[in-house]
């Protein structure tokens, strides 16, 4: 028997509104598809939060023994400014303003996305799509949209006909929203006036003259809208119906509403079964805004080069700190809170560490199998890892009460307790072991990460020397730097 036959898992489906059973479509196989980044900047905390609870719920999935297929998409074109349909390519305008390819812009975050999720301990993906890699798909996905009658051609660009589908499918089912009711954008912009009404969506986009990201089409040369690429990326990799569908609750409207409608007008039926959606980070109770300068970014939250924060953070800490909060609560990350966090990480670490000292007895004084059940319980609760965070701590609690030999544990039980909080601690939540005396070289880790990203950004603006003056002076203290096909790492000798 497998082990996810003896689990059942509950998720809240932001479709139903509700906790369902999960059943999956094929026994044994899930397959799971998460909006990744839009890569024309560094990742931020936001992003991290929920590529992070996919990550644990990707980790506790396997732990089940279910063959899992995750899907997370690169998006390197199409992204309009400000989600709409008209402006410029986030890509595109990060490539004028600094000179430089829209593919170098795309390579240079790709980059710092792997890297900031290596850092923080991530899995990757089974599968890691572009949108530029799947144009093809995109551009047929299209034609049987337009052939189904759901698709309108209008100099050039092709805008999907929301009020038409809407006569016969539900459009706002997933966000809960009404079409009449919807507030649309009135300022007048670029291409607003080809659609037959403003609810209406790209598909595909005329490329203006200047526009440097084209790809020939039946209709034009130019680009896809951006809610095209993970309709035709998950369901080529995932098949037409799958089961999850993941990402932040700023994508529920539009883009996953989008998602729903091209599948439908296309197939004929909806793509996925579950809904998922990780809520938002504030900073210190505010939302995180570049304008406002209420942000920061992992390399500077892990450094402590920031104004926010009274020292540098390890990334188990962090990542321990993100998952005392349920994936579907807004999370609120300031100093005391993460103060706190590293306070209980390290006092469950220091328990952990413990665990091979114990002694074994005869007898057993707690029931070690009620509360490796009641481990599991909270992940079949949607994923709660907070209420797993609190049964490691009563796991702590024994841990010590038998090390001061006031309870008792066979060595069955024993190796049971060990075995247990280990997975959920490591393998699970993806937390790493680090002790306090380990805290040093977590700041040196962070300190040559800033040197690594100022060496990347010199590369970039082709400014060899200083590139080649921060490898040549951590080279001289002892700290080498190795360039690699996923980015560049650094050893101490």
């Amino acid at each position: 028997m497998q082990l996810y036959q003896e689990q059942q898992i509950k998720i809240y489906n932001s479709l139903s509104g509700k906790k369902e059973i999960f059943t999956p479509i094929n026994e044994g196989h899930i397959g799971m598809y998460v909006c990744g980044p839009t890569v024309y900047s560094n990742v931020h905390l936001g992003n991290v939060r929920t590529f992070m609870s996919f990550d644990m719920i990707f980790r506790y999935l396997k732990h089940l023994e279910y063959k899992v297929r995750y899907v997370r998409n690169i998006t390197d074109a199409g992204h309009l400014e400000n989600d709409a349909d008209a402006g410029e390519d986030k890509i595109t305008k990060k490539a004028r303003l600094e000179q430089i390819e829209p593919m170098e812009v795309v390579q240079r975050y790709t980059v710092d996305f792997h890297n900031i999720l290596n850092t923080f301990n991530f899995l990757p993906p089974s599968i890691e799509p572009t949108a530029t890699g799947h144009i093809i798909e995109q551009i047929e996905l299209i034609k049987n949209i337009i052939d189904n009658g759901f698709a309108y051609e209008v100099n050039g660009s092709v805008y999907f006909d929301v009020h038409k589908f809407n006569e016969t499918n539900e459009y706002g089912k997933l966000s809960k929203r009404k079409l009449d009711d919807l507030i649309h954008n009135t300022r007048v912009l670029d291409g607003q006036s080809d659609k037959k009404n403003p609810q209406d969506f790209a598909l595909w986009k005329r490329a203006e003259p200047q526009h440097i990201m084209r790809w020939p089409s039946p209709w034009s040369d130019g680009f896809p809208g951006w809610h095209l690429e993970c309709t035709a990326m998950s369901t080529k990799y995932l098949g037409e119906q799958f089961d999850i569908h993941g990402g932040g609750m700023d994508l529920k409207f539009p883009h996953h509403e989008c998602e729903i409608a091209q599948n439908e007008a296309a197939k004929g039926q909806s793509p996925v079964n579950y809904w998922m959606h990780a809520n938002m980070l504030e900073l210190n109770g505010q939302r995180m805004s570049k304008t406002t300068g209420n942000t920061v970014n992992p390399d500077e939250l892990l450094s402590g080069n920031n104004k926010f924060f009274s020292k540098a953070y390890a990334p188990s800490v962090v990542r321990f700190f993100i998952a005392q909060s349920s994936y579907r609560s807004i999370l609120d990350l300031t100093d005391d809170g993460l103060l706190a966090s590293e306070k209980g990480f390290y006092r469950l670490m220091d328990a952990i560490n413990l665990l091979s000292s114990l002694k074994p007895s005869e007898k057993s004084s707690i029931d070690i199998s009620a509360w490796k059940q009641k481990c599991y319980d909270a992940m079949n609760d949607d994923f709660n890892s907070p209420i797993l965070i609190a049964h490691l701590f009563e796991a702590v609690k024994y841990i010590n009460q038998v090390h001061e030999s006031s309870e008792t544990l066979t060595p069955e039980d024993l190796t049971t307790l060990k075995d247990t909080i280990n997975t959920f601690t490591f393998d699970i939540l993806g937390l790493e072991n680090v002790t306090k005396k380990d805290a040093g070289t977590d700041k040196l880790s962070g300190a040559v990460s800033v040197l690594i990203k100022l060496r990347q950004e010199a590369r970039a603006n082709k400014d060899f020397a200083l590139s080649d003056k921060i490898r040549d002076e951590l080279a001289a203290v002892g700290i080498q730097l190795k360039d690699g096909k996923d980015g560049t790492t650094f050893s101490i000798n």
